[in-house]
C-alpha cells in the first residue's frame, strides 16, 4: 500500500516537472495566479463534501493535492523549499501538536486533544513573535468561517459566556440595536449593527455545537429546491411567476414543504 501511494506521488511529481517545463499555460502560472484558482479548487471540494459524492470528493482532492505539487515546484524554483520541505514541515508540526500520540501526554477526549493544540499552536507563535492571539486567524478567510475561528479563540481564552443560553441575550440586544438604527434609517449602523447581529449568531452556533456554514447551505439547498417546485408548478400552468399572486406561490411553497 505504501509503494503504490509513493509510486502515484513520484509520478505527480514528474508530471508536474514536465508541465512546468514544457506547458506554455503551466510555465506561466505564480504563487499570485494561481491564488484564486486554489480558492475556487477548495469550494468545489467542500461542494462534493456536501453532497457526499466520493468520486467527486476524490477528484477534488487530486486537484487540490496538483496545486500543493504547483506551488512546490515554484518554490523549488526560487531556491526557497521543496515538496520534501513542505511534508517534512507538516509532520514535524503534527508530532509536535500530538504529544499524546508520540510523548507521553494523556487525552482523554478531542476537547482537550483541541485545548492542547491551540496551546501548543500559541507557543510555536510565541516563538516566531509575540503577537496577538486572534493574529492566528487568516486575514482571507470568508467572514462567516473567520467569525466562527476569532469566537473560537477567544473562548480558548475564557473569553465566553458561562452558560451557553446567555448567548440569546446577546442576540436579542443586537436584535434591539439594529431596530434603532432602522428606526433612524441610518444604513452604516444599520450594517454595522446587523454585522453584530450575524456575530453573536454564529457564537451561538459555535456554542450549540452546530457548523453556520452547513447551516446556511442547508437552508439555501431547502429555499432553492421548494422554488424550484413553485417555478415548475406554475410554468406547467402556462404562467410566469411575475403573472402569478403572492398568496398562490406560498400555497404551491407549502405544497413543497410538506413532500419534503
Amino acid at each position: 500500500m505504501e509503494d503504490k501511494r509513493l509510486t502515484a506521488l513520484a509520478r505527480l511529481l514528474q508530471v508536474m516537472d514536465d508541465l512546468r517545463e514544457k506547458c506554455p499555460w503551466d510555465r506561466e502560472q505564480t504563487f499570485h495566479s494561481l491564488r484564486n484558482n486554489t480558492i475556487e479548487e477548495c469550494y468545489e471540494l467542500v461542494d462534493a463534501i456536501t453532497e457526499e459524492n466520493m468520486a467527486h470528493i476524490r477528484e477534488e482532492l487530486g486537484d487540490i493535492l496538483l496545486h500543493v505539487v504547483f506551488y512546490s515546484k515554484l518554490g523549488t524554483e526560487q531556491n526557497a523549499f521543496d515538496f520534501a520541505d513542505v511534508a517534512n514541515g507538516v509532520c514535524d508540526k503534527l508530532i509536535y501538536r500530538h504529544p499524546h500520540v508520540y510523548g507521553d501526554v494523556n487525552a482523554e477526549n478531542s476537547e482537550i486533544v483541541k485545548a492542547n493544540w491551540e496551546e501548543l499552536k500559541k507557543r510555536e507563535k510565541d516563538k516566531k513573535k509575540r503577537r496577538g492571539l486572534l493574529a492566528g486567524v487568516p486575514r482571507s478567510l470568508p467572514a462567516m468561517v473567520k467569525a466562527y475561528r476569532v469566537g473560537e479563540k477567544a473562548a480558548s481564552a475564557g473569553f465566553d459566556w458561562e452558560k451557553k443560553e446567555d448567548v440569546w441575550t446577546k442576540v436579542k440586544e443586537e436584535i434591539a440595536e439594529f431596530e434603532v438604527e432602522v428606526a433612524k434609517d441610518d444604513k452604516r449602523n444599520m450594517e454595522a449593527e446587523m454585522g453584530d447581529l450575524f456575530f453573536a449568531l454564529i457564537n451561538a452556533c459555535r456554542l450549540y455545537g452546530i457548523d453556520p456554514e452547513d447551516a446556511l447551505a442547508r437552508t439555501n439547498n431547502k429555499f432553492i429546491s421548494r422554488f424550484n417546485y413553485v417555478e415548475s408548478q406554475i410554468e406547467a400552468s402556462g404562467r410566469t411567476l411575475k403573472e402569478t399572486s403572492l398568496d398562490e406561490m406560498e400555497t404551491l411553497w407549502g405544497e413543497a414543504k410538506s413532500q419534503e
